[in-house]
């Protein structure tokens, strides 16, 4: 893009269209053509606004359409910067290479953008080399501008600085011109506040990122602790049915400590994918399941909550370890396969099925009220589940029907 040699002050995206393909409406005919083209500007700029791009690629569109919008070669948009009193030059077109994040202007009353940013009033100067309210800026001059008009531009709670317009050419700036200059202004100012509000948004997010991993690291840090605490005292133990009661603890707080580390390793804020979160575990357990194979297959996605997700996880770990124990005989390599699918828009259907001996007339593979199956009856019913035990040949199969969410 290049000005000073008169070509495309724009790229040809931001080109509008001199001549209509329609005939022109009585309300077209009835409005200049500059000032038509000012509003297509100004709508477009609008829709770039919304469109939620980079900021600093707003405010270079910014500055394109207020040149083109008032047939002149200069534009810039200067930030305010209270602790030097200056006004630096964030973008622009027209102004010489390295002028852009380099160049400034006083902010004092004596120049025109200056007198704009602290009164809060538009600024038209026409004649700038005979001008005796201001005096004309270096960059200005080394520029060769005759007039210039200039307009506040809004941020967040205090002004970011001024949208103004130079021309090396004589002509006029006049009150249509202003609101025109003031109305793109507003548009960006408009995006600029809300620039940062997003980014205070994303700070936030960030710092409770930051603190539910801090969280998670501890809870996990804990049940570490107690898990060693228990292996003490089982190796201390000279009672056998002690000792592999206080295993079977180790391993049920080894398995909450893997699902809260997994959690917190999930990127998500809100809902987890299900599918997701326990395709991981399954192969977590399958790394400590003393042979079995574990293998996951699930529909994506499946979301729930994260209390959810937690419980969920927790009644697999239980229903896949209660597998490896009891299922198999001993010295042999089963199988264990875990399958989640959605049922509908509100339920989910969660399947572990094993290749093993099977249950018992009791309803047990191992002869006896086990506390894993206490476990699972007190999870499925915290989660508001129902569940089938199906006996195939061989193996059984654990079917959970669940709400996606609670009731």
């Amino acid at each position: 893009m290049s000005i000073a040699d008169g070509t495309d002050m724009l790229p040809r995206r931001a080109v509008i269209e001199e001549a209509p393909s329609e005939p022109p409406s009585t309300f077209d005919v009835a409005l200049p053509r500059l000032r038509i083209r000012q509003q297509k500007l100004l709508a477009q700029l609008g829709v770039d606004a919304l469109a939620r791009i980079p900021i600093s690629v707003l405010l270079q569109r910014g500055a394109e359409a207020a040149a083109l919008g008032l047939d002149a070669h200069f534009s810039k948009i200067c930030e305010y910067i209270p602790a030097e009193n200056r006004l630096v030059l964030r973008a622009g077109v027209g102004w010489q290479p390295g002028c852009i994040d380099n160049a400034s202007v006083g902010a004092d009353l004596e120049s025109p953008s200056g007198f704009a940013l602290k009164t809060g009033r538009p600024v038209i100067s026409n004649h700038l080399e005979h001008e005796e309210r201001f005096r004309t800026p270096a960059l200005l001059r080394q520029h060769g501008i005759r007039r210039a008009i200039n307009v506040i531009l809004q941020g967040e709670g205090a002004p970011y600085g001024v949208l103004e317009v130079d021309s090396e050419l004589e002509g006029q700036f006049n009150a249509e011109d202003i609101h025109f200059l003031q109305g793109a202004a507003n548009i960006l100012g408009m995006a600029l506040e809300r620039d940062v509000h997003d980014r205070k948004l994303r700070k936030a997010l960030e710092y409770q990122q930051m603190l539910v991993g801090e969280i998670d690291h501890r809870v996990k840090n804990s049940l570490q602790l107690v898990a060693s605490v228990l292996q003490l005292q089982a190796a201390a133990s000279q009672d056998a049915p002690l000792t592999r009661s206080l295993n079977d603890a180790i391993a049920r707080v080894t398995a909450v400590a893997r699902v809260h580390e997994r959690l917190s390793r999930t990127p998500q804020v809100g809902p987890v994918d299900l599918s997701d979160y326990l395709g991981l575990i399954c192969r977590d357990l399958e790394q400590v399941s003393d042979g079995a194979g574990i293998s996951f297959a699930g529909d994506k996605p499946v979301l729930v909550n994260i209390d959810r997700a937690v419980r969920l996880a927790l009644l697999t770990t239980e229903l896949v370890t209660n597998a490896v124990r009891h299922a198999f005989e001993p010295n042999a390599r089963g199988q264990i396969t875990v399958k989640l699918a959605s049922e509908g828009e509100r339920h989910l259907v969660l399947s572990v099925r094993d290749d093993g001996k099977g249950l018992n007339s009791t309803g047990n593979t191992n002869g006896d009220e086990g506390l894993g199956l206490k476990l699972i009856a007190a999870l499925v019913k915290q989660l508001g589940a129902g569940v089938e035990i199906v006996n195939h040949q061989p193996g059984t199969e654990f079917i959970i029907t669940a709400p996606l969410e609670p009731g």
